[in-house]
């Protein structure tokens, strides 16, 4: 697949460590959702489930056959040591930057870049309500498709 894909991650825990999940939406070069993931992933702090996100966002692009992407999450501690700003000093985030690193070779062209928050609703919220339920959960259980997700979070008029 030569299309470009942006891959959205987003990961975090309740308690840090404590209860975690991960969001993952991979779109289409016009913004269509192709892959949606919330999961639940135990016990971890925020910073193991960033990368734990952007890791299964990666594997998910390459099942896709995706040979472009351009990577987008809101942990900027996560994007800034993929790109080698930060020096990774965290021993437990090392394997787990190793692992992201070794994937993100096996692309064509890959960037990354630090998105705020709003900009990675839809992970976010997969991620959090995964940690919630602390259980797998898919788009259908956040309400929306994924196709306007900013859309959906704005007040109506009037």
């Amino acid at each position: 697949m030569d299309e470009l894909l942006t891959l959205e991650f987003d990961g975090g825990s309740r308690g840090n460590p404590g209860p975690a999940g991960i969001g993952v939406v991979i779109r289409a070069q016009d913004g269509t959702p192709l892959i949606t993931l919330g999961q639940y992933i135990g016990n971890a702090t925020n910073n193991i489930a960033e990368y734990r996100a952007l890791i299964a966002a990666l594997e998910q692009a390459k099942k896709l056959g995706a040979r472009r992407v351009l990577i987008r999450g809101d942990s900027e501690l996560v994007v800034r040591q993929m790109t080698g700003v930060y020096r990774v000093k965290d021993e437990k985030l090392r394997p787990l930057y190793e692992q992201a690193q070794s994937l993100l070779r096996q692309f064509q062209e890959a960037r990354i870049e630090h998105n705020l928050r709003h900009g990675n609703r839809l992970a976010d919220k997969l991620a959090n309500l995964a940690m919630d339920r602390r259980a797998d959960v898919t788009d259908a259980d956040v309400g929306d498709s994924g196709r306007n997700v900013d859309a959906v979070d704005q007040p109506s008029p009037g």
